[in-house]
């Protein structure tokens, strides 16, 4: 089933919350890896680990919109998402490509600052979609109880 009404701001955040406790043992689990391959440069000083930082950085953004992108594509919906019968769709009702999952993964990594604008926009818009749905053409359908 891919149809739905549009998701509003409480279901979404409840759902990102979910998905923060997730990413956050994952991003332990990448960091231990991260300073084993480092031998602890990363963790002594920020000036002792020198380009590594920016590799360690690049890698959390990686690790999250990874963990985005690939749920989007293969099911539409993160273990968060799950949780709160949300998936994510095209404008026309199908499952997200990879490019518009990167998409919506970009504009969502922007949509929320300065104070979740972009997001709360989903109060504005007729069709209530917030920026970052608009932008990649997919929506976040709330799916009914089966």
């Amino acid at each position: 089933m891919t149809g739905g009404v549009s998701a509003r701001f409480g279901r979404r955040f409840a759902a990102l919350i979910y998905d923060a406790m997730l990413l956050f043992a994952v991003l332990m689990i990448y960091t231990a890896a991260s300073l084993a391959f480092t031998r602890g440069h990363l963790a002594v000083s920020r000036d002792s680990a020198g380009g590594w930082i920016h590799v360690y950085r690049a890698g959390e953004l990686c690790v999250i919109g990874g963990y985005y992108i690939l749920n989007w594509v293969r099911g539409g919906q993160t273990l968060g998402m799950r949780a709160w019968r949300l998936r994510v769709v095209s404008d026309l009702g199908k499952p997200v490509s990879g490019g518009s999952a990167l998409l919506r993964f970009l504009c969502g990594f922007l949509a929320w600052p300065p104070a979740a604008l972009g997001v709360l926009w989903l109060y504005l818009d007729p069709e209530g979609l917030a920026i970052h749905d608009r932008l990649s053409r997919t929506r976040v359908v709330h799916l009914a109880r089966a």
